[in-house]
């Protein structure tokens, strides 16, 4: 859990992080660390894997939260230990780019396979 606190001071800006307090931001990693604003296009919910829930694998529907009043694109992720975490969320921000450039992996996956699906059927139905 993370919870910013902005305009506390003019320049400043902290940052609450669950169960190890509050961090200057500026102060901590430098100048360079901090922006005054910044877009959110996507939220990425990391969650232990359960092996009881199902889940959407092929990711044809957005799912959004609201986060300061604008929904965004929220995307929950399994993870289990030993998982390449940077790699997961990099894929993750690439795929919602492509989707915001036109392009969506998931609904071009399921076209082929139901046009394959459909072919295969048209064969079976020309041999009977």
């Amino acid at each position: 859990m993370l919870a910013i606190f902005k305009n506390v001071s003019p320049g400043l800006l902290f940052v609450e992080k669950m169960m190890h307090g509050i961090i200057d931001v500026k102060t901590l990693f430098g100048v360079e660390a901090v922006k005054n604003t910044q877009a959110i296009d996507m939220v990425i919910n990391l969650e232990d894997w359960d092996k009881d829930k199902e889940y959407d694998r092929l990711g044809l529907e957005d799912h959004y939260t609201e986060f300061l009043g604008n929904k965004i694109v929220c995307h929950n992720i399994p993870i289990r230990p030993g998982r390449n975490l940077a790699v997961i969320c990099e894929t993750a921000a690439i795929n919602h780019r492509q989707k915001k450039m036109g392009y969506n992996a998931a609904k071009e996956l399921y076209t082929r396979v139901q046009n394959s699906l459909a072919k295969r059927r048209e064969e079976d139905e020309d041999d009977e």
